[in-house]
């Protein structure tokens, strides 16, 4: 006759329970005792009764058992949070790389429609912005345009008043100053005000009868010798 399988509960019975676990224990204090010799591992066991009592087993010393599994433990610890906050990191980076694709798209996005594509699902509004956008830019390449040709034209002016007031005669110096004058007019700025301005500069206030007369003289003549 099979013999009947004991439940895993707890007894009740007082008495029933106390040799129970007496014989229980000796049986796990035994097979702690084969497995340490069997398999050459390192056993500690321990046992505390219902009434509180201590009940061991360490196939090597139970302090260096103890410590060793304190270590253990540590490490695992430490193990877990490093795993734990890599894996976190894992987490900022791939949110960080996905923000920077969408910003790289729509940066994209502005640019082909800075340049006139993928107009069609834009509202007038935004049509508008970015009409004002354009609008802005085009005027400031104007602006920076319109002071590069000026100062050009100031460098080329200083140059022609120093080579005639040193007896000098330009050969080339005068062809570029009447185009860059001619290209400056179109932007509505007269080349009389700027030689004007120009030539005060050059003198730290305005000239005398006399220079300004025989310079513009002599600038006069240059022109007409080019043309």
């Amino acid at each position: 006759m099979a013999r009947e399988k004991i439940k895993i509960k707890k007894i009740d019975n007082i008495t029933a329970r106390q040799v129970t676990f007496s014989k229980r224990r000796r049986g796990l204090l035994k097979k702690a005792q084969e497995l340490a010799v069997l398999c050459d591992a390192d056993v500690a066991l321990i046992i505390f009764s219902a009434t509180g009592k201590l009940f061991e087993f360490a196939s090597s010393s139970m302090q260096e058992m103890l410590e060793k599994y304190k270590n253990h433990s540590k490490y695992n610890l430490l193990d877990q949070a490093i795993k734990q906050h890599s894996l976190d990191f894992q987490l900022v980076e791939r949110d960080e790389v996905r923000l920077c694709e969408e910003e790289i798209n729509n940066k994209d996005q502005e640019l082909r429609q800075l340049r006139g594509q993928d107009l069609q699902g834009l509202t007038i509004y935004e049509l508008e912005n970015l009409e004002a956008l354009l609008q802005g830019g085009l005027n400031r390449v104007l602006r920076t345009k319109d002071e590069k040709l000026g100062s050009e034209i100031s460098s080329l002016q200083e140059k022609v008043v120093m080579m005639i007031s040193n007896g000098k005669q330009p050969e080339a110096m005068p062809l570029d100053l009447d185009n860059l004058i001619n290209i400056h007019e179109e932007h509505g700025q007269s080349s009389e005000s700027v030689t004007t301005n120009n030539v005060y500069s050059c003198n730290s206030g305005p000239p005398t009868e006399d220079d300004c007369s025989d310079t513009s003289l002599k600038l006069g003549k240059l022109k007409e010798t080019n043309v």
